[in-house]
Parts: structure tokens; C-alpha cells; sequence
């Protein structure tokens, strides 16, 4: 068996806001294999300041693991701990060498094109007028559930933005997530928390930064509003560790980015824990590209959860994969009919 890596550069259409800063590209890499005439592709995907494994020696990480590819999955899985993103490409790479087709890595009604994806629709940081238009444009396109980014504009104007969505749409029509991604003060988390109340949000993200536990957990005990944990669950890569986290701050819900958890095992294990201890969860993506969301979307359907997932980012992009991925109605879905598989292997491969 032979593995490679090339490294691939995503474009945002523009720049897109959140409360750490604005991005204006993304950097992903692909892991291909070859064997006998098959190729597997997984895509690696990190966030800059954010992923767990961004550090200097990554691409190095990337070529051991192309080096040693004849370990197999799972060792390679265990040796790769540190490294989230490549346990997911190497995850997706195995799948997809063993699959029928180089893309279709979990077979079913989902990517036969007969059932969808429940998602929620992105709002962007920006000005006042951005946000309003987003707004719009998704409940145009028959979104049910939104997720709006906050921290990064004046407080009141985005509680103004809140206000004028729900003088229009009741709780019944538009379901309500907002992200702070740690924008808040411990000290004044609560009091914006009983703010955003009365909007009735469905839960807030991470409405402080990381690694403030004990801070997390008094937020999580008395807030007026369920909180996810997102950001909080990144670096904790031990099953220990992650039963120990869940039951100190017992969330009201957790939210799991394979690219940032370690794929699909990882993301189970969090799962796992959390239907123990009734803490409910939802799959969102990290702005892959459509190879990456690909992956993500027929693994998350096989997981039969109910909720409004996080998945459909791939319109962000000037330069993305054209895929068989649909949004549509708030749904995301499979359009069968589109074979995708030789023009992208071109564009990946050579």
C-alpha cells in the first residue's frame, strides 16, 4: 500500500466572522491511498488557534503517518492521539479504500437519496445589516432551525437582532441556537445569559472559554438557558478524561466536530458517555470541505439523532468540490444521480 498527502487551500467567498477573529481561507490536506488500483482519500482539517493539533511539526505528523500507513487504522488511530484531524483523514481514507465507490463510506437510505439531514442555518458575525440579510436568506431557503454567531458586535445590537426575529417568528416556527464561542467573562456570563433569555434560545455554545471548569459547571447548574459544550471537549482525547469532564460539568448538551475530536471513534466515545449520563449532543462540521462534509453527513445519519445537525457549510467556498450534497428545505440531502468521482479524483490526485 501506498499513502501520499497534498496539501489543498479553501477560499472563503468571504470573509467570515467569529469571536476569535475573521477567516479568510482554510487549510485542509488530503491522505490518499493506493492498493491494487483502489484509491482511498480522507481529508485532514485543521483550524487555525483552534485545533488541537495545530502545531508546527503537522505536515511532519502527516508524512510519518503516510510512512507507517502499513499499521493499519487502528494502530495508526492510537499512535495519532495527539492529532484528531489525521485520526479522522486516516479514518475516512481506510473507509473509502474499502468501499465501493471512493466516496460512499457508509451506505444508506441517506445516500441513496432517499432520506435527508435535519440542519441548522448559519448566521455570520458582521454589521447589523449582514446579520439581518443572512437572516432572511435562510428563512427563505426553509431553514426551521438557526444558529447565530454572537460575541464579536456590540451586545445590545445583537440582542436587537434576536428581539426583531422573534417579534416575527415564535418559538414553534424558528428554533433559536446562538454560539458564543467563549466570548464571555465568567463574571458577566450569567447576567447575558438571563439577556438572551427571553428570545427562547434552544442553547448557547460555549458561552465561555475553554478549560474554566468550575466556572462552566456553576454556569451549567443555574443558567436560564442549556448550554453546549463545543470548544471544551477539544484536547480532551482520553476516555477518562472525557467521563471525568461530562460528569463535573454535566452540560446540558455537547456538540462533536469529528475534525477537532478524532473522527468517528473519538466522536463515539463522547457519545457514548453522554447517553449515559443524559447529556443530549448533535454532529457539526468545521468547515471541511465537501469531501470532509461528506464524510461527516453519512456517518452522522447512521447515528438516528433527531436533532438539527451542523452540517452544510460547504456554499462558504470560492474554490470547493462540486458534490452530490443538497440543502434544501433546512435538509440536508443526497442527489444520487450526480457522480462526482472521477473530475474530483483529477483535481485531488494529480
Amino acid at each position: 500500500m501506498k499513502a501520499t498527502y497534498k496539501k489543498y487551500i479553501l477560499q472563503f467567498k468571504r470573509p467570515s466572522g467569529t469571536s476569535r477573529g475573521v477567516m479568510t481561507q482554510k487549510e485542509i490536506w488530503f491522505l490518499i491511498l493506493e492498493d491494487n488500483g483502489e484509491l482511498g482519500i480522507g481529508e485532514c482539517g485543521i483550524l487555525r488557534g483552534l485545533s488541537y493539533d495545530d502545531t508546527p511539526n503537522y505536515e511532519e505528523k502527516l508524512k510519518w503517518t503516510c510512512e507507517n500507513i502499513h499499521l493499519g487504522k487502528e494502530e495508526l488511530w492510537k499512535a495519532l492521539v495527539d492529532y484528531p484531524s489525521i485520526q479522522f483523514g486516516v479514518e475516512q481514507a481506510f473507509l473509502s479504500l474499502n468501499s465501493k465507490d471512493t466516496f460512499t463510506l457508509y451506505p444508506s437510505e441517506f445516500t441513496n437519496g432517499e432520506k435527508v439531514i435535519p440542519i441548522n442555518g448559519l448566521v455570520w458575525m458582521g454589521d447589523e445589516n449582514f446579520m439581518h440579510q443572512q437572516i432572511q436568506q435562510k428563512l427563505v431557503e426553509g431553514f426551521r432551525c438557526i444558529k447565530m454567531k454572537i460575541g464579536a458586535i456590540d451586545f445590545e445590537k445583537e440582542l436587537e437582532i434576536l428581539a426583531s426575529i422573534r417579534d416575527s417568528y415564535n418559538p414553534d416556527q424558528i428554533e433559536l441556537r446562538v454560539d458564543a464561542n467563549g466570548a464571555f467573562s465568567p463574571s458577566e456570563a450569567m447576567e447575558k445569559l438571563h439577556l438572551l433569555a427571553p428570545f427562547n434560545i434552544h442553547s448557547i455554545e460555549q458561552p465561555i472559554k475553554a478549560g474554566q471548569t468550575m466556572a462552566m459547571k456553576e454556569l451549567c447548574s443555574n443558567t436560564p438557558i442549556p448550554i453546549a459544550l463545543d470548544e471544551e471537549l477539544i484536547g480532551i482525547n482520553k476516555v477518562a478524561n472525557k467521563e471525568e469532564l461530562l460528569q463535573t460539568i454535566q452540560p446540558q448538551y455537547i456538540i462533536l466536530k469529528p475534525s477537532l475530536v478524532g473522527g468517528y471513534r473519538g466522536s463515539e466515545e463522547w457519545i457514548n458517555i453522554a447517553d449515559k449520563l443524559n447529556v443530549k449532543w448533535w454532529i457539526t462540521s468545521a468547515l471541511e470541505s465537501n469531501i470532509g462534509l461528506n464524510a461527516i453527513a453519512q456517518w452522522t445519519y447512521t447515528l438516528k439523532n433527531k436533532l438539527p445537525q451542523g452540517l452544510g457549510t460547504g456554499s462558504l467556498y470560492t474554490n470547493n468540490f462540486s458534490s452530490p450534497l443538497t440543502v434544501k428545505n433546512g435538509h440536508l440531502g443526497y442527489a444520487k444521480s450526480i457522480n462526482w468521482e472521477e473530475k474530483l479524483l483529477e483535481r485531488i490526485c494529480i
